[in-house]
């Protein structure tokens, strides 16, 4: 079997076992249909209690449920018709006629993203960098959701893959290739630290956290205020409008711990739980990172910069 572009025999081909919707898209549908609710409910108290058109309201709802189903369904059906091929200078990832390719010869290292919930499946990452100079950057191609990711790398490396590949669940120290050897290893040292927000971005997810949460508790304060006055004005609790009011303040200040909450977790919580799964490995031919359910692979003769 040949490639019909590049005219090179197929080494490998395959498609994703597991199709998944990314975590940042399932947050952006969540956030999407929360704000859809918010804008119905108040479509609703605009409509009863105040008697004005609020078919401004229902079309911006309309236009975030859209997003949502969006969010949630058009990466999956994205994915699904992908193919990948490893030729013996390319690899590839196309979808009908549409195609990416990276040459394997340029490729500086590979992470792979082991799925939680299926085990030996997971997304494989494949990057170029540039780290100096007027071009400067990272280029990166993924095969999603495929089948023993770390055989696969292995095949790219034109290496034989050992034995145990496949197996996220295994330390890296039990997969590595026929022969190789580990000679150093380490873990993050311990300790009160690693609760501390790592670099500028960390101090700015905190603040913004923290910043989240007390518009949380400043709406909070004013949705009650609202709900009295309305309540001694003489609107029925017991009304629909009543009950759109209170969903449509509840789930904003919902929306605003959920998303502070999110941020401190984020920046602070999950870090620090990585930590503890963390493990650094220095062998006779490459450098390896196992965090959680990320690896960072990386052939020593592939380190160009060291800051």
């Amino acid at each position: 079997m040949r490639d019909s572009v590049f005219n090179e025999p197929v080494l490998w081909s395959g498609r994703p076992k597991v199709v998944a919707t990314p975590l940042l898209y399932v947050v952006g549908a969540v956030v999407c249909g929360v704000t859809s609710a918010i804008s119905t409910a108040s479509a609703i108290v605009v409509s009863k209690a105040l008697g004005a058109s609020p078919t401004q309201l229902l079309a911006f709802a309309a236009w975030m449920a859209s997003l949502a189903v969006a969010f949630s369904y058009l990466p999956r059906w994205w994915r699904s018709e992908l193919e990948y091929l490893l030729t013996d200078r390319h690899i590839v990832v196309q979808r009908g006629k549409l195609r990416r390719s990276i040459e394997r010869r340029s490729i500086s290292y590979a992470r792979i993203h082991w799925h939680p919930k299926h085990p030996g499946v997971g997304d494989l990452e494949l990057v170029r960098a540039v780290p100096t100079g007027a071009l400067r950057r990272r280029l990166s191609i993924v095969l999603c959701g495929v089948v023993a990711p770390d055989r696969v790398w292995a095949i790219l490396r034109g290496v034989v893959p050992s034995a145990p590949a496949g197996d996220g669940h295994r330390l890296l120290s039990q997969r590595l290739d026929e022969g190789e050897r580990v000679l150093w290893s380490a873990h993050p040292a311990d300790g009160w630290h690693k609760w501390l927000p790592n670099g500028l971005r960390g101090v700015g997810s905190v603040l913004l956290g923290v910043l989240l949460g007390g518009f949380a508790v400043v709406t909070a304060v004013h949705a009650v205020r609202s709900i009295r006055i309305v309540t001694a004005a003489g609107m029925d609790p017991e009304s629909v409008s009543f009950v759109a009011l209170v969903a449509s303040l509840s789930l904003t200040i919902v929306l605003l711990v959920a998303a502070g909450a999110a941020m401190l977790y984020v920046s602070v919580v999950r870090p620090a739980r990585l930590a503890a799964r963390t493990r650094y490995l220095i062998t006779d031919r490459r450098v390896l990172i196992q965090r959680g359910d990320e690896e960072l692979h990386l052939d020593r003769s592939r380190i160009v910069d060291v800051i």
